[in-house]
């Protein structure tokens, strides 16, 4: 659930903070008032690719910032995440944090500690979902509205992932190895070469670290041999060498000890001393007699390591992946060799995969036509509630040739529609309407929510989250107007709602209802964010009935619909 909103620098927002509530929040306000920026912003927390162009001008950095709660139900995968990629969890809530710079580099936290985009859209569907405003069907492709109908079903996809990985990779080895003749020889000949200037280079691991040492140590040899050296007469050799000031003292202490045995201890420490000091002495000593200024040596190393670098060049860019790529042409050529064994083998691994694939695509096909029929009587169902009169259906097709086969399995999804009673099936994204769109993905996303969450709640990941609406009521009025507002009502009782509106209608349903206006103040543009209720709720809702200018009718027509809807 989320908490809290703070906005700093961010489009035409200065500072700005607000927070939520459980429940039904509408936000609403004049045209243009900045209703969508929040709905922006939170877009940006959740993983949203970010512009500089929502820098405040005359600033340097915008900073987006939310509180969420995180329910018992989504506890265990937030913190799995969390731990995945080396972040604290702070008790029951979690801090998102993202900062847009106008040098284009900005930066994300989570819990106050750094992260990256990538951890946001982990994350996000945890926490938030966002349905945008005007959104429609026909901006999906066909893994999307397939995700639409998993969601619905529950359906698990690692396998058939897996499964299509693993068939996948064995039908291009058998690809490589059956190709033309012509084209055969030409690899072989490059194969070959390959392995031969890598073979011929005899790489070691972890040389070219060892040899740039090197190479630092005999470019610099006579400085390391004189700090070596001067080391070694400071610690050991010299008159005033820190072994003799030592041992002098040692003595001394020695003396002391006769008398006053409390000054042994510090005897055996200065004797633990000398012997360090003399020790490190000796060190330094032998290592600058090893030390020999060989310019021909320095321009071997030298020579091995621009070799190794035009080597990365080709088949790099480390030394480890120059050895992984050599041992890859060797299996590659091994196989040409055996061409006609290694096919056989393959052509058996081939089937098998095959089998494994077709086995999970099926069990997840027939999930989906079963996901198909209770979800198309769903969301009929919300649709009639929206103040329509629908057919609604989901035609769910596919084959399972090889030629149909994706990482999701072999089946196409197509939402079909009618919206007046005795006509044709349409496809969902060709109605004309944008008050019926908007009422169709509401239901459709209403219903979506529903069994994910379900399914969720079975494997003990579900939790309320934060669905966001912005302006899903567009072109839509009246009767259909209050509709929408009872089912985000209805939506509220099992999830926090966030929805920006400019219905009177739908705002009258509201828990917690945000009055979101602009004003210009010292020659600049402000937002303002306010919680209202009772009188000025009554004026905002009058407002919305009637527009700027307030009537005695209009504010009595507000109470009533307040008090009707409460």
């Amino acid at each position: 659930m989320l908490v809290e909103l703070r906005l700093e620098n961010y489009a035409v927002i200065d500072n700005l903070a607000v927070e939520f509530a459980p429940g039904l929040n509408l936000l609403t306000g004049e045209t243009g008032a900045g209703k969508s920026i929040l709905i922006d912003a939170l877009a940006l927390l959740l993983g949203e690719k970010a512009s500089t162009d929502l820098i405040r001008a005359g600033t340097d950095r915008a900073v987006i910032s939310a509180v969420f709660e995180v329910e018992s139900g989504a506890e265990k995968a937030v913190e799995q995440i969390l731990e995945t990629n080396g972040l604290d969890c702070e008790d029951e809530s979690i801090i998102l944090r993202r900062e847009l710079a106008t040098g284009g580099k900005g930066r994300v936290f989570v819990n106050n500690q750094p992260a990256t985009v990538a951890v946001l859209r982990q994350l996000a569907p945890h926490l938030a979902t966002i349905h945008a405003q005007n959104e429609s069907l026909l901006s999906f492709d066909a893994a999307a509205r397939l995700g639409l109908l998993d969601a619905f079903a529950g359906s698990q996809l690692d396998a058939i992932t897996e499964a299509f990985s693993k068939w996948k990779c064995i039908a291009t080895r058998i690809q490589e190895l059956e190709h033309d003749e012509q084209d055969r020889l030409r690899l072989l000949d490059l194969w070959t070469f390959q392995k031969r200037e890598i073979e011929d280079a005899k790489l070691q691991p972890g040389e070219d670290e060892r040899l740039e040492t090197e190479k630092r140590v005999l470019a610099n040899a006579e400085k390391i041999y004189g700090a070596a050296m001067n080391a070694f007469d400071l610690l050991y050799e010299g008159n005033a060498s820190t072994s003799a000031s030592l041992r002098a003292a040692q003595k001394q202490i020695e003396e002391l000890a006769r008398y006053e045995p409390k000054f042994q201890e510090a005897a055996a420490a200065l004797e633990s001393a000398r012997i360090s000091v003399e020790d490190v002495g000796a060190t330094v000593r032998d290592y600058a007699g090893g030390i020999h200024a060989s310019p021909e040596h320095l321009a071997e190393v030298e020579d091995r390591l621009a070799a190794m670098d035009r080597l990365k060049r080709k088949y790099g860019p480390t030394l480890e992946d120059m050895i992984r790529f050599g041992e890859e042409v060797s299996r590659k050529l091994s196989e040409m060799e055996n061409k006609d064994e290694v096919l056989r083998q393959l052509r058996a691994e081939l089937g098998q995969a095959a089998e494994q694939y077709l086995l999970a695509a099926r069990a997840i096909s027939k999930k989906r036509y079963e996901a198909a029929r209770k979800l198309e009587k769903l969301v009929e169902a919300e649709i009639n509630d929206l103040a329509m009169k629908t057919h609604f259906h989901i035609e769910v097709s596919g084959r399972d040739e090889a030629g149909s086969w994706t990482a999701w399995g072999f089946d196409q999804v197509v939402y079909l529609i009618s919206t007046n009673p005795g006509e044709p099936l349409r496809r969902l994204e060709q109605i004309a309407s944008g008050g019926e769109l908007s009422r169709v993905m509401l239901a459709l996303k209403a219903s979506v929510e529903a069994g994910s969450a379900h399914h969720a709640r079975k494997r003990g990941t579900g939790a309320e989250r934060t669905l966001v609406f912005d302006e899903i009521d567009s072109g839509i009025g009246g009767r259909a107007a209050e509709a929408v507002g009872k089912k985000l009502k209805e939506l509220s009782k099992a999830n926090q709602v966030l929805c920006v509106t400019h219905l009177p209608q739908i705002a009258t349903f509201a828990d917690q209802h945000y009055l979101i206006a602009k004003k210009e103040s010292s020659g600049r543009t402000r937002v303002t964010v306010r919680l209202i209720a009772g009188e000025e709720r009554t004026e905002e809702v009058a407002r919305m009935l009637s527009g700027a200018k307030l009537t005695e009718t209009s504010r009595k027509h507000a109470e009533q619909m307040l008090k009707a809807n409460a």
